[in-house]
Formats: structure tokens, sequence, C-alpha cells
């Protein structure tokens, strides 16, 4: 899937049965995996995948998911007709999602919550369960 920035690594596409939204528990429309690499604790790169998925609720908002969920919104399902486009919008999003990164400051709060029982509670320090920007 080249274009809008997305190399030509293996990214796998799954539009049947995907996850639930790791944030909000809903139903998701599709989930993409991808080679992702970072820094350990010892600044060493470490590899593996990432897997991310598409949730009509947590992602609207977004200029390339809002495409993609009005793509979906529209047609319904994939087509020929549609692959095309389908395309380039999934190239879209997944530049955007694969430069999103952990906010490691709300992660340690958020940790901090959970280690106080807290993190269930949506009035616990602000806190939304959602350390990834």
């Amino acid at each position: 899937m080249g274009g809008c920035g997305v190399s030509e690594e293996e990214i796998v596409l799954s539009l049947n049965d995907p996850p639930a939204c790791a944030q909000c528990g809903g139903l998701t429309l599709l989930k993409a995996e991808f080679p992702h690499t970072w820094k350990n604790a010892t600044e060493q790169d470490v590899t593996g995948v990432r897997a991310v998925a598409l949730c009509p609720e947590c992602d609207r908002g977004e200029p390339s998911a809002d495409a993609l969920l009005a793509l979906f919104t529209v047609d319904g399902q994939l087509s020929e007709q549609n692959l095309t486009v389908f395309t380039d919008l999934m190239a879209a999003w997944l530049d955007v999602v694969r430069h999103k990164s952990v906010d490691m400051e709300r992660l340690d709060a958020e940790h901090k919550a959970w280690l106080r029982g807290e993190l269930d509670n949506d009035e616990a320090d602000g806190l939304d369960g959602d350390a990834v920007r």
C-alpha cells in the first residue's frame, strides 16, 4: 500500500471480525498490522508488529479517520468500485496512526491511578485511559 507517506512494508488488513476498541470497548471497522520499531530503556531498537483498529467513536475527529469512516458510512462495504479510494484513504490514515506515540507522563499517571484502584473511576485525576496521542 503506497502513497501518502506509507512505505511498502507489509501491512496486514483485516475487515472480518475486527477486535473491540482498546479505548472504549466498542465495535471497530477494521484492523491493520504493520512493522513497528521503538527504543527500549537501554536505547536499543526493538522491532515488532503494531496493530491498530479504526473505531467510529474514538477515531472520529481526525481527518484521515473521518474520511475512512465516511467511506464505510456511505458505501457500507468494500467493492471493486471503491477499492482505489479505500486504498488511498487507508494509506493516509495509516500514515497518521503510525506516527502516534505514547505520552509517557500520561501513561505514568494512569499507572499510578491504576495502582490506587482509581483507573475505572472517570473522576480519577481527570484520566480517560488513553495515553496514546
